[in-house]
């Protein structure tokens, strides 16, 4: 999956814990150990989720939350709250900022998974579906298979997660910087043009003569997945 988390929280070795399962379970992680270096973060890039702690030097978890909701670009963005404070005033509290649930530490962490990923379910279902259907395209997550109107498509992994990415927003259009983040992560450095080189690839498999092209090139933005996208004739 390319569905980005970003972990708000000072605890090290809380983070690493968290982000070794996220990780595992097919999760992007960004991580952010101060409350304005997550309220930067957010101003530049808006993940699917957020994992934020109460505590947090330089920020609280409670004034980042309710500048989350404050602004239009994040007003909705899905908010788990993690916390020492077990108090039903501060669970009301915490619930009354804008968060959309509420965990105690310690916590378990197949609880928290659940969590994240019923929360997901509930505000981004394309980013947890185990099938992705557009057209005459479909694509499935747990074996890793694509077929267009019956017949089997065979991509590499970075062509599987460069087409799961677009599916997962029809119409909506990424730049270069932006598929490099989504699809190969944050972390690493390579020249924009080889996405270039990968919707090459993708195009040339998912593609038979005479069949519409799904990926719509817009000149000086980037790539998109066409939300007219149909069927063939």
């Amino acid at each position: 999956m390319s569905t980005r988390i970003l972990i708000v929280e000072d605890e090290e070795a809380l983070t690493l814990l968290l982000r070794y399962n996220l990780e595992a379970e097919g999760f992007v992680v960004d991580t952010a150990a101060r409350g304005d270096e997550a309220d930067l973060r957010l101003q530049e890039q808006v993940p699917d989720l957020v994992l934020l702690d109460w505590m947090m030097p330089g920020l609280s978890g409670i004034e980042l939350c309710r500048r989350i909701r404050a602004r239009r670009e994040t007003e909705r963005l899905p908010v788990i709250m993690l916390t020492a404070r077990g108090e039903e005033g501060d669970r009301i509290r915490g619930l009354g900022t804008g968060a959309d649930d509420y965990i105690v530490k310690p916590f378990s962490v197949p609880e928290l998974l659940a969590r994240v990923r019923a929360l997901l379910r509930r505000a981004k279902p394309s980013h947890v579906a185990d099938l992705l259907i557009a057209g005459n395209i479909e694509l499935d997550r747990v074996s890793h298979r694509i077929r267009r109107q019956g017949r089997e498509i065979h991509l590499g992994p970075t062509e599987f997660k460069l087409l799961e990415f677009l599916m997962q927003s029809p119409g909506r259009v990424f730049s270069r910087e932006q598929l490099l983040d989504g699809v190969w992560g944050h972390d690493v450095y390579i020249d924009e043009r080889t996405v270039d080189v990968h919707v090459g690839r993708l195009r040339k498999a998912i593609n038979r003569p005479r069949q519409s092209d799904p990926i719509r090139t817009v000149r000086g933005s980037g790539y998109s997945f066409d939300e007219m996208f149909s069927t063939d004739e």
